[in-house]
């Protein structure tokens, strides 16, 4: 299937939805999730919520950004996984700013030494970045509260909800596909491949605080939707971290699907069941700061699963926030 792009102005939506809140320590990463009633009527809803609530606590053990990401749960009918989000482009000096005084971990360090210190972006030159709402609340740009930061639809028709008992070889992971569009909502994904229209035209050619990380095998950028090019994730230019998906399908954002099973690859692994690994590396340089390295045992329960400033100075001309739609497919 090819990945499915349409975007259109915010809109302030309301639905009947049921409520569901993680619980969460002050100051604390959270993801407030909303389980709208296309999940509630599920005949196995209670099972579905609760995966997705364990997918949560992956998140919130990970991160410790004091932070509420709202996120509203919907069941699909085709594909694998959707994700809509709110963008908005903001000057890459505002950017610079807040990721270098964000900076906690080695990769941060490194990651922002590749950084212009300039008005202008390296990547294209122009002026501005587009990030997503619940990137720029990490950063301290948005509020750390504020609307809906997205929506997230799963097929779960075609999904094993659980890791353990019987499973179906042909349906994809749960928490995979849930992981895979989380990531989305929190930041991860590229500008390449979206076409704006007016009035938002001069968001193309703008790029997402990923496509600071994406370099050609010789270290140099590699912002091109060529399907010629090979591009990769990488903090430093040097080490090559992961393939980008440079196929012309699905999101320029994702992995290419090479070698073992990973959560952010561009199409779904059906009977796979992928942990988070180089995704909160990414997450980590674009603005997420992570928790203190907890002991091996603890990371074991985190990655199966079993867990159940600055002031923002902002210009007349940036534009109000868009929602952008992705949709995440199913194996080749």
């Amino acid at each position: 299937m090819i990945r499915e792009i349409s975007i259109s102005r915010i809109a302030v939506v309301a639905a009947l939805c049921s409520f569901c809140v993680v619980s969460a320590q002050a100051n604390s990463f959270r993801i407030n999730p909303t389980f709208d009633v296309s999940i509630t009527s599920l005949a196995n809803a209670a099972d579905v919520e609760s995966r997705i609530l364990d997918t949560i606590a992956i998140f919130q053990a990970t991160f410790q950004d004091p932070i509420t990401v709202n996120i509203i749960f919907k069941d699909m009918n085709s594909g694998l996984g959707q994700s809509e989000f709110q963008v908005s482009d903001i000057p890459y000096s505002t950017f610079l700013a807040a990721v270098g005084a964000d900076s906690t971990s080695a990769d941060d360090a490194t990651a922002f030494s590749r950084l212009a210190a300039s008005p202008l972006n390296p990547v294209t030159g122009t002026g501005d970045i587009i990030a997503k709402s619940a990137n720029l609340k990490a950063l301290g740009i948005f509020g750390p509260n504020t609307a809906s930061d997205g929506t997230i639809s799963l097929n779960t028709s075609i999904l094993n909800i659980f890791r353990t008992g019987p499973q179906d070889p042909n349906f994809y992971d749960l928490q995979a596909v849930a992981s895979h569009e989380i990531d989305e909502i929190l930041g991860l994904g590229s500008t390449l491949g979206l076409n704006f229209q007016a009035p938002d035209t001069r968001m193309n050619n703008v790029p997402s605080p990923e496509d600071f990380f994406r370099y050609d095998n010789t270290g140099n950028r590699s912002f091109t939707a060529s399907t010629s090019a090979v591009s990769y994730f990488s903090i430093d230019g040097v080490a090559l971290l992961a393939q980008f998906n440079n196929t012309g399908f699905a999101d320029y954002g994702d992995w290419a699907n090479a070698g073992s099973p990973r959560v952010q690859d561009g199409f779904g692994n059906p009977g796979a069941q992928p942990n988070l690994g180089v995704e909160i590396r990414a997450l980590d340089v674009i603005g997420y700061n992570l928790v203190s390295v907890p002991e091996p045992s603890t990371w074991l329960l985190v990655f199966t699963g079993l867990l159940t400033g600055m002031i923002y100075r902002t210009r007349q001309r940036i534009l109000q926030p868009v929602t952008v739609a992705a949709r995440y497919n199913k194996g080749k």
